[in-house]
């Protein structure tokens, strides 16, 4: 399972229209790929189709699919979203991670 903040919510409700999609009927997509500063980096992306490799949640009235390889790493993350002086964007709040970078973009297990 995944969970979204408010504020993670209300950004992605924002950017999914501004791209030409609906936070009702369409998906976050949340993957982790190979790469970054501390080995694994993660994927955040909207999609309209899932695939039978999916698994398909929903919190706080977002819908998120995962890939089967990628949930493994996320189980349990909240997805949350920081607007701060020191910058903004979407934090993953994971805690299968032993050690993530400044940038909170990149983690390894």
């Amino acid at each position: 399972m995944i969970k979204v903040s408010e504020q993670a919510k209300s950004e992605v409700e924002k950017l999914m229209q501004a791209d030409g999609f609906d936070s009702i009927s369409d998906y976050v997509r949340v993957g982790v790929k190979s790469g970054g500063c501390s080995g694994l980096s993660y994927d955040l992306k909207f999609d309209k189709l899932t695939s039978s490799e999916d698994k398909v949640f929903e919190d706080n009235g977002i819908k998120i699919i995962v890939d089967n390889k990628s949930f493994l790493y996320l189980i349990g993350t909240t997805l949350e979203y920081s607007g701060g002086l020191n910058g903004k964007g979407f934090i993953f709040n994971n805690p299968n991670a032993s050690r993530t970078c400044g940038c909170g973009e990149s983690f390894s297990l």
